[in-house]
């Protein structure tokens, strides 16, 4: 079928996951069930009038042709009622119109050595009909399987296209000034460093960096998110965006194929190259379970003959033995869930991108359903990773004097700390003198001359290695603190706490009801800062003062203790090994976030911690309607089988069971698009 073909990976993916882990990597098989079929390219463009006209030409014919003789052969019809040769032929000029193309994707089948394939099958069953004078119920057969097939295959392709559509939300065209005019072309044409012009409402179509103004963009194609986001002039639009209330210039800074959102698609695209523990068991089934099938309906001729022999009294007839075993060869090819269950997998990789969620294959899908521990780094994941002032303690001089030059002295450094300390300043008002000289100590602060004062603004250690005393109750405090000394004595201090996260204690209480109760801390910040913060967000275990390689430890401790089954939250950047040694590895990337997207086995684009729920809501949900669809197919095929054997169930029922039960797998699979989460 060609659910099959269109979900496979077209290519190789150029941002290939680094790294497997052990506990989800699988051998992929050389060997695929192939279901694609000869009138596939028929209805592609399903959409097209003269394309449904090509699709239904042939079973229309078959059709006419099958009315026609089923009457004549009603009404005895003179050529019929002579000749049964000429019933036979006119059958069988019928059932040619479908039959053709299923036979020869049975010859490919062979010349392949895919033996067991469902066209090899049905060309044997309609065959058998054909020797057992079952004539309109082989054309019928055929041609009602034809019919289910095209459909199933349009509604297959459609469900692909609709996630393609979804996801594939990039400008078709983009206006670029050049020489001072302004041009509408394909963005595939436009040049890195070009400048583009984006109309209120138009979608951005390629990336850069906006020019000349601040800009308020819809990112919801992108992160999910409808609230519109603020972009500072100079600062990174992606492709994908749209611009809300005026006219923005962008400056471009990849082309059209290396855009974040470019690269996004083709992850989500070639996510079905790894795959889930069920796609692998269903592809493994399907290879036993058809042939197994096979012995049986042969079995089922042979053995009553054998004990016709034995016992003269027991009636055998034997085209009524091979008609249940013809029965029994339509239904075996596993169809419903070759097709429903990578499909499901699709779907479900699909639904998550649209609210910025990116697995990175079904196999991480299926894996994110059994954590039962989760475990979050602090800063970047939970907080914002901005400081902000909290507290400002000035025994010696006047506040405003102090943090004027603290300020100062700071203003030189690139560090994150010192960067809050001054926006903070400047933020109320505060004039900051010039330095004369400024010295930063990496790792303990910064030593400056500000009108003609000595100002040393850092962390304890800082003053402790200057020789100047501070109270002994600053080493208890909880917080970041950025100390100061002026002229050799201690003036005051500044306490900076990082911004907890808008969603951060929600997210907490949503792992909660899902079951989720070990929720972890682990960050690098003093204990008692993190046990705040813990407190804080309701999370009841936490580590702090902890290296990375301590993180790894701890989270390969519990990926290694039975039963349990733990994710990882990060940033990407710093926390690589630890995702790496999670069950599964989930990065807070941000929109194109290299370093997130190489890393890990989830990305949360909007950095909001609440999609870990909404991601293990989406896969739990997944994983029900793949079971769904496993259990639906496989017991209805097991029920149409045991009624074939014992002579209850015609070959319709058995076309109902191949086709008509995968026709309704796919739409169940396609429920996963439609939830809300």
């Amino acid at each position: 079928m060609i659910a099959t073909e269109t979900l496979k990976p077209s290519g190789a993916h150029g941002n290939s996951h680094s790294h497997e882990h052990h506990k989800h990597s699988h051998s992929h098989e050389h060997h695929e069930h192939s279901h694609s079929h000869g009138h596939s390219h028929e209805h592609s463009h399903g959409g097209q009038e003269s394309s449904m006209v090509k699709t239904f030409m042939r079973p229309a014919i078959s059709f006419v042709m099958l009315i026609a003789g089923v009457l004549m052969s009603h009404f005895e019809f003179a050529p019929f009622a002579a000749n049964r040769w000429v019933e036979f032929a006119w059958y069988l000029i019928a059932f040619l119109p479908v039959g053709i193309p299923v036979i020869k994707e049975a010859i490919e089948g062979i010349a392949n050595h895919d033996y067991f394939n469902e066209f090899t099958l049905m060309v044997i069953a309609c065959v058998g009909t054909f020797c057992i004078w079952e004539l309109p119920e082989a054309v019928g057969v055929m041609l009602f399987y034809s019919i289910g097939e095209t459909l199933q295959d349009m509604a297959v392709d459609k469900a692909t296209r609709n996630i393609s559509r979804l996801l594939d939300v990039r400008g078709e065209k983009a206006t670029v000034i050049r020489d001072g005019k302004n041009l509408s072309v394909d963005p595939k044409t436009v040049k890195v460093g070009e400048v583009i012009e984006v109309h209120p409402g138009e979608r951005v179509p390629l990336d850069g960096t906006l020019e000349g103004s601040d800009g308020i963009f819809d990112t919801s194609a992108l992160t999910g998110e409808s609230v519109p986001r603020e972009i500072a002039d100079g600062k990174e639009v992606l492709a994908g965006m749209i611009s809300s209330q005026k006219t923005v210039h962008i400056k471009v800074s990849r082309e059209y194929g290396q855009s974040a959102l470019a690269r996004i698609l083709d992850l989500v695209n070639n996510a079905s190259s790894r795959k889930a523990p069920a796609e692998l068991f269903i592809r493994k089934f399907a290879r036993v379970y058809t042939p197994i099938v096979i012995v049986l309906a042969a079995l089922l001729v042979a053995i009553p003959a054998l004990v016709s022999l034995v016992h003269p009294t027991f009636d055998y007839v034997f085209s009524q033995w091979l008609y249940r075993a013809l029965v029994f060869l339509v239904i075996s090819c596993p169809c419903a869930l070759v097709i429903s269950v990578p499909l499901g997998y699709f779907a479900g990789i699909g639904a998550a991108s649209r609210l910025g969620i990116l697995f990175k294959g079904g196999n991480y899908l299926e894996a994110i359903t059994r954590v039962n521990t989760v475990a979050f780094d602090k800063t970047g994941t939970l907080t914002t990773g901005k400081f902000s002032v909290t507290t400002v303690e000035s025994p010696a001089i006047n506040r405003q004097v102090m943090l004027a030059l603290m300020a100062a002295a700071e203003s030189g450094s690139s560090h994150p700390l010192a960067k809050a300390l001054v926006d903070h300043v400047s933020s109320n008002g505060i004039d900051i003198p010039k330095v004369e000289t400024m010295k930063e100590k990496a790792g303990y602060g910064t030593i400056a001359e500000v009108d003609g004062k000595r100002v040393l603004a850092g962390n304890l250690k800082l003053l402790k290695s200057e020789g100047i005393s501070y109270p002994a109750a600053l080493d208890s405090l909880t917080g970041t603190i950025i100390a100061c000394a002026i002229d050799g004595a201690y003036a005051g201090h500044v306490i900076l706490a990082d911004t907890i996260k808008p969603d951060a204690a929600a997210t907490v209480r949503q792992l909660n009801a899902l079951g989720i109760k070990d929720v972890v801390m682990l960050s690098g910040d003093k204990r008692e800062i993190v046990a705040d913060y813990a407190a804080k967000l309701g999370i009841k275990e936490a580590h702090g003062e902890l290296l990375p390689q301590d993180k790894a430890e701890y989270v390969e401790r519990i990926a290694a203790t039975p039963g349990k089954q733990i994710a990882f939250v990060g940033d990407g950047m710093n926390d690589a090994p630890v995702l790496a040694l999670s069950n599964v590895g989930v990065a807070m990337g941000g929109l194109g976030s290299d370093a997130a997207i190489e890393s890990a086995d989830v990305v949360i684009q909007t950095d909001q911690p609440s999609r870990i729920a909404t991601a293990i809501k989406i896969g739990r949900t997944t994983h029900t309607i793949i079971t769904e669809n496993i259990v639906g197919a496989i017991g209805i095929k097991v029920l149409i089988l045991t009624l074939g054997a014992l002579g209850y169930a015609s070959l319709w029922a058995a076309v109902f069971a191949d086709v008509g039960v995968a026709l309704l797998a796919v739409m169940n699979s396609m429920r996963i698009m439609w939830k809300r989460y």
